[in-house]
């Protein structure tokens, strides 16, 4: 589910789940290991990848579908480990957005340290009302820092799906270049930053992030129970039902 490339101190950790990248439980923990193993691999930088076109469709809804309680909650749990193993990295993380990266897949890039998104027909954003989803408010925080306060709230509370060109004018990536040089990109991106004094940068770094880091360290099992009771109500079931239809699948 995960292709591991090295490029150098640089690592790249592609998402190879066809045909959507979608996040199941199981890619959710292999990531999340890839990422905290990596700076113990020799790993000075982390370029997180998708397939072209295709960055990540989000939450496998199909799959998740077919889940009782407890493995919803272990999903959840496990998901939020993810997030904050991206934000509290020791190593700097850079979203290479080959392509398509809704929900989910948007979520993943607002906690990196940089956001380089393919240019062409492909959507962002944060779309989890449209499917019946409150939107975390983890989340949220994440969000806010990245855009502020006030785009935040338009695009949470919309649920809006941008072009890239809109992405970038709302704050939601940092720089938007051709499909096929996005990889590369990030990849000398991270050779700029490791250019730099090591301790001066590191150092600087952990300084500036520690409030994405904090978001993950207190509070989180009562944000966690109303997370998993929002997933249960009779409104986000129904939402995702439907969804599930659209996208033909059967859910049980």
């Amino acid at each position: 589910m995960i292709k591991t490339i090295d490029h150098g101190p640089i690592r790249e950790l592609r998402l190879d789940r066809p045909p959507v990248n979608a996040l199941s439980p199981e890619l959710v923990v292999a990531l999340r290991d890839a990422i905290e193993a990596s700076p113990a691999g020799g790993a000075r930088a982390i370029v997180l990848s998708g397939s072209p076109g295709r960055f990540s469709g989000g939450l496998d809804v199909p799959l998740l579908l077919t889940l009782d309680r407890p493995a919803i909650e272990a999903m959840w749990r496990d998901f939020y480990s993810l997030l904050g193993a991206i934000a509290g990295s020791a190593i700097p993380i850079v979203a290479a957005i080959t392509g398509h990266g809704p929900a989910g897949g948007t979520v993943l890039a607002i906690f990196c340290d940089y956001r380089i998104m393919a240019e062409g027909d492909y959507r962002l954003g944060m779309n989890e009302v449209r499917v019946g989803i409150p939107l975390p408010p983890a989340i949220l925080a994440g969000l806010r820092r990245l855009v502020g306060r006030r785009t935040a709230e338009q695009l949470a509370v919309s649920g809006a799906v941008l072009s890239a060109q809109e992405a970038f004018k709302a704050g939601l990536v940092d720089e938007i270049v051709p499909q096929d040089r996005v990889v590369d990109h990030a990849i000398d991106w991270c050779k700029g930053l490791l250019a730099l004094p090591p301790e001066a940068m590191t150092g600087t770094r952990r300084l500036a992030r520690a409030d994405l880091e904090a978001i993950f360290q207190t509070g989180i099992d009562a944000e966690l129970k109303v997370v998993v009771a929002g997933w249960w109500s009779a409104e986000t079931q129904s939402v995702l039902r439907m969804l599930a239809e659209r996208l033909g699948k059967k859910v049980g």
